[in-house]
Order: C-alpha cells, then sequence, then structure tokens
C-alpha cells in the first residue's frame, strides 16, 4: 500500500452519542409485558425512575462539549467495577487449588 491511498483514508471519527437505547429502555418499561414480569416477581409495578434518570443523562450529556463527554464517559468507564477478577498463572494456581484441592 503506497503513501498516497492512507492520506485518502478519513481519520477514524469516534461514535456519537445516542440515546435511543435508554428511550428505548423507557419505552419498553411501560409494555405491559415488563410491568406484567415486574408484578408477577416483585408484586408492585415498575415506576421506571432509573430509566428516566438513564435518558435524561443521556439527553443532558448531548448539550455538553465533545470534550467534556468524553471526559465525564471515562470517569464513569473507570468508576465501574469489573465483573473479572483478574489473577496471574500462580494465584490462580492457589485459588483452583483452595476451591478444588480435595477433589485430587
Amino acid at each position: 500500500m503506497s503513501s498516497e491511498n492512507q492520506e485518502d483514508v478519513p481519520p477514524k471519527s469516534k461514535p456519537r452519542l445516542s440515546c435511543t437505547k435508554y428511550f428505548d429502555a423507557l419505552w419498553f418499561c411501560y409494555s405491559p409485558v415488563h410491568q406484567m414480569q415486574q408484578y408477577y416477581r416483585l408484586g408492585s409495578l415498575d415506576n421506571c425512575t432509573g430509566k428516566w434518570g438513564a435518558l435524561y443523562d443521556c439527553l443532558a450529556l448531548k448539550t455538553k462539549r465533545v470534550s467534556e463527554v468524553e471526559e465525564i464517559l471515562e470517569a464513569r468507564e473507570k468508576s465501574q467495577h469489573h465483573i473479572w477478577s483478574f489473577r496471574t498463572p500462580n494465584e490462580s494456581k492457589a485459588y483452583w487449588k483452595r476451591l478444588f484441592g480435595h477433589l485430587e
């Protein structure tokens, strides 16, 4: 590939922030299917406040500058706990022995 072809390719732009998934989640929250599931499982209907909050946060982010949005999203991502605990091979071996060593 020559250097001319590389210059023709536009730089990758970051994906735009979309509130569609939050709106869809809110819409589904008010559906009879979801409300009946909640009533069956918990004995009460869902007031969907969490979905409203998520949609409001997304719409509020849309009014900010791109640099501010990136900082906020990075901070949120860092504050979330990862579902997996990472271990070195030695830590993994010791953990496995502790859990399943009695089976050997």
